[in-house]
């Protein structure tokens, strides 16, 4: 496995490797209703990262909770989708994603 090192945006050091699995999450704002896509080696960190107010984008619309998961084979799959998702910036769409319980894009 080829190993990368990162320092997150929040200042956690994060190891990743190019076969790790990963996950591709929709979280929702329980202030707002805003739907936030993202992807990530360890879901539960993630989300308590997020909670905490770590995350710039999400600091003010805090409480939020996750609506979708999907995991996949590599980290590296994972982010593909995520930037997919957001690429398309349709909330029908991922309206839909939580609804049916899974990704149907074509990737």
């Amino acid at each position: 496995m080829v190993e990368r090192s990162d320092i997150h945006r929040t200042g956690w050091e994060v190891k990743t490797y190019n076969m790790e699995k990963g996950y591709v999450y929709i979280l929702k704002s329980e202030k707002n209703g805003r739907y936030y896509i993202g992807s990530t080696n360890n879901l539960e960190r993630r989300i308590i990262e997020h909670n905490s107010g770590k995350t710039k984008s999400l600091k003010y619309i805090l409480p939020i909770k996750l609506v979708f998961k999907k995991e996949y084979k590599t980290l590296i799959d994972a982010h593909r989708m995520e930037l997919h998702l957001k690429k398309l910036k349709n909330r029908g769409i991922l309206d839909r994603i939580i609804r049916e319980g899974d990704i149907k894009t074509g990737l």
